[in-house]
């Protein structure tokens, strides 16, 4: 039996493919198949177990059906007035960050109009609507007009702004979008929600272009510490808003419930459907939803709306400062934007406008690396100057005196300034020395050598060996005082050290005395030498002679040792 072949176009086929993830619009007809939500999808989002049965369905369609355009749903019954807390936001949003940062003079065939004062007919406004292929159902009713007047006559100066910085955004969430298989107008979203401001802050703590709580972005991944705060990165936030708005319709099936969902979270939205006695539409549960919720999905609307028909509403794009082009540098380096600033002379604002993730100015250190996006004529001049940006003021900015060490390694991470005009030399600390012993043989402070070798209550070690600075031109002469023997370093002082004969007599006649012996408490910072030295006539060797100890480290805080004092 010969089997027929079906040939699809190529062109159909791979849409086909690419949005194949996406389920059908839940505003179509869908009460012909019920079925139970997936619990475990639910339970990640939603602190309910379950949402009650008949409230989501999933209806298996033609993939191809959303080539369709979708009819508007046109509600004349609905009406509300604009939420004033959106509106302020509107104006604050923007202009705190980007008003300064905008040109104000509008280009010369962009000079002032007269608007029309005539009304647009509802009419019109729907038949935009329904010419604007969207995947999203775009309803039209008093409300949704509400929120585009709003845009289209009352913020029109915003909205020029919001135009002119889409230019540099809307890449950036279209890439993103399309990656995984969204419908391209959620690249709207951030409009509503930051008024396209990455370092937006919200009353309750959401941060960035998507307006990401603490929580929130920390479950999808996004870094957040002193230094950086990845709600605020407009790639890696977007790529975060992306996998929770696919997380959402996997439990609504409906992108007008995702959308609210988005903003006020799943919790409230399911209230609002039981409390509507399981509807499933936006319209049905509007006034169920929490006030500041409703006209969330309007504004949205309104936005679509506005961006694609702003020409018909004299509405031009503000150029921005953002450059057209950037590239992306990955820095595994603790870097300073000054550091970057100073040495390529690029402006600290520019790094700040294009890496908003960054809290303190700071790109920490990392194994993996952070991004550091510069405008891309700056890009070849980063890395031919990289060694020189690193290094510029590095102590300054980065002191490793402020570091947390291990106090097993203080020797070899500790960090002094080194005195101008010296050379370095290196002494191996012998038995018998002492801090005040070694400074007056290299005729430096006694406070410098502990300064230097960052020594508390002058203990040293046998073996240890200390950084001493000395005139430039006497290295070799101090050099080698490490081979030379106690007598002759102290000859340098012009002292003399009896004779290790003479002191052999000296320490029999002496043991051979009657003299009486006193106990010395060991206290902190005491060595041999420094005890001798309290009884005038004894050395370090006759203390260790008669206590019977051959290691001159052992001496421990509280010991108590006999002494013989010389008549």
């Amino acid at each position: 039996m010969k089997k027929k072949l079906y040939i699809l176009p190529l062109i159909f086929l791979g849409t086909a493919i690419a949005c194949s993830t996406i389920k059908p619009s839940a505003s179509e007809p869908t009460e012909t198949a019920e079925s139970t939500i997936d619990q475990e999808v639910l339970s990640d989002i939603d602190t309910l177990s379950i949402i009650s049965e008949n409230i989501i369905d999933e209806v298996e369609k033609d993939s191809l059906d959303f080539l369709e355009i979708n009819p508007v749903d046109v509600r004349w019954d609905l009406n509300d007035t604009i939420n004033t807390t959106f509106s302020n936001n509107l104006d604050s949003l923007v202009y705190t960050w980007y008003a300064k940062n905008t040109l104000k003079t509008k280009k010369p065939h962009q000079a002032p109009i007269e608007l029309s004062t005539e009304t647009i007919p509802d009419s019109v406004y729907i038949q935009r609507l329904e010419n604007i292929p969207s995947l999203i159902d775009l309803s039209y009713n008093k409300i949704v007009r509400n929120y585009i007047e709003l845009y289209s006559q009352r913020r029109r100066s915003q909205v020029e702004m919001m135009l002119g910085l889409s230019e540099y955004y809307f890449p950036i969430f279209e890439e993103i979008l399309d990656k995984e298989g969204l419908p391209q107008e959620l690249k709207y979203l951030p409009i509503i929600e930051s008024a396209l401001n990455p370092t937006a802050l919200s009353r309750a703590g959401a941060s960035g272009l998507w307006q990401f709580m603490y929580g929130t972005g920390r479950m999808y991944k996004l870094d957040i510490n002193t230094f950086i705060d990845e709600r605020r990165d407009p790639v890696k936030a977007s790529y975060a808003a992306v996998k929770y708005l696919k997380d959402m319709y996997k439990v609504y099936g409906n992108w007008h419930l995702v959308i609210a969902a988005y903003n006020c979270g799943p919790g409230n939205v399911n209230k609002a459907i039981r409390r509507s006695g399981g509807k499933r539409n936006y319209w049905d549960i509007y006034f169920h939803l929490p006030k500041e919720t409703r006209g969330y999905v309007p504004a949205f609307i309104a936005a679509l709306y506005t961006f694609n028909y702003h020409e018909a509403h004299q509405l031009f794009p503000q150029p921005s400062s953002l450059p057209v082009a950037c590239d992306t540098l990955l820095i595994n380096e603790q870097l300073h934007f000054d550091q970057v600033a100073n040495v390529i002379n690029i402006s600290k604002e520019q790094l700040r406008e294009l890496n908003p993730q960054y809290r303190a100015d700071i790109i920490p250190a990392s194994k993996d690396g952070y991004a550091l996006k510069v405008p891309f004529q700056y890009s070849a001049k980063f890395i031919d100057n990289q060694d020189s940006i690193f290094a510029y003021k590095k102590e300054f900015y980065f002191s490793i005196k402020d570091k947390v060490v291990n106090p097993s390694d203080r020797y070899q991470k500790f960090a002094h300034v080194t005195p101008k005009d010296k050379a370095k030399v290196y002494y191996k600390v012998k038995s018998g020395d002492a801090i005040g012993l070694i400074a007056s043989w290299f005729h430096v402070r006694t406070s410098d050598v502990r300064y230097w070798n960052n020594v508390r209550r002058n203990l040293i070690k046998v073996g240890q060996k200390l950084v001493i600075y000395v005139p430039k031109g006497k290295e070799s002469y101090y050099s080698n005082f490490n081979t030379m023997g106690y007598s002759e370093k102290q000859a340098t002082l012009g002292k003399t050290v009896a004779s290790s004969s003479s002191t052999v007599s000296t320490t029999s006649s002496t043991s051979n005395s009657n003299a009486p012996f006193v106990y010395y408490t060991v206290k902190r910072g005491d060595n041999f030498w420094t005890i001798a030295k309290k009884f005038p006539g004894i050395s370090n060797s006759d203390i260790m002679r008669i206590n019977n100890i051959k290691d001159d480290g052992s001496l421990k805080v509280g010991q108590k040792i006999k002494i013989q004092p010389k008549s």
